[in-house]
């Protein structure tokens, strides 16, 4: 069966399988589906607000997400979208698959390899505005553990989201200590 339903869906994009994923919290409108993405999935899967919109539809159309509507006197419906057993396959099936390393494309470090034909300045610059959005992301990490980690009693999906925070923050961590580095070395350059 499992099989079966994989080669009916065939391969799903990393986006769906992100919506997937957020949905096996709980069931969601798209709207709420969008801000938990921007929050927390969002943190290393970006996706628009309309790319989530969208791939709820193609999922909806697959089978994978099952969709009902909520009135409510005063505003518009509210559409609540809810993970089918065919989706949970997917995800389950997913799993399985191994990770490939993520791409990088950064301009900043492409900027780096031509250091002869760069603004100097306008780079240090560029670095200090990375190191800062490092900090700031490292900083909204460890608000998020302490809020929603430090000292709970944790379930299952909780303690795997806590690791993939753990390692944001290592990352992030390394990101910050190296973007200082980098600063430190463009800054005896210019000497």
């Amino acid at each position: 069966m499992h099989i079966i339903a994989y080669r009916f869906f065939g391969e799903i994009m990393a986006l769906a399988e992100a919506i997937l994923v957020c949905l096996t919290d709980r069931p969601m409108s798209g709207y709420d589906l969008a801000k938990t993405f921007d929050a927390s999935i969002g943190f290393f899967w970006r996706a628009s607000h309309q790319q989530v919109y969208r791939e709820l539809a193609r999922l909806r159309d697959k089978g994978l997400v099952e969709s009902r509507e909520i009135e409510q006197s005063g505003r518009p419906n509210r559409i609540i979208h809810t993970i089918t057993g065919a989706g949970e396959d997917i995800v389950h099936l997913w799993s399985l698959k191994p990770c490939r390393m993520p791409s990088v494309k950064d301009e900043l470090l492409v900027k780096l390899y031509a250091l002869d034909n760069v603004d100097i300045p306008v780079l240090h610059e560029q670095l200090d505005i990375r190191l800062d959005q490092h900090r700031a992301k490292l900083a909204a990490y460890h608000r998020i553990k302490e809020k929603f980690y430090d000292g709970q009693n944790l379930t299952r999906a909780q303690k795997g989201k806590l690791i993939a925070l753990t390692m944001g923050i290592s990352n992030e961590s390394q990101m910050v200590k190296t973007l200082g580095k980098a600063i430190t070395m463009l800054g005896e350059i210019d000497e």
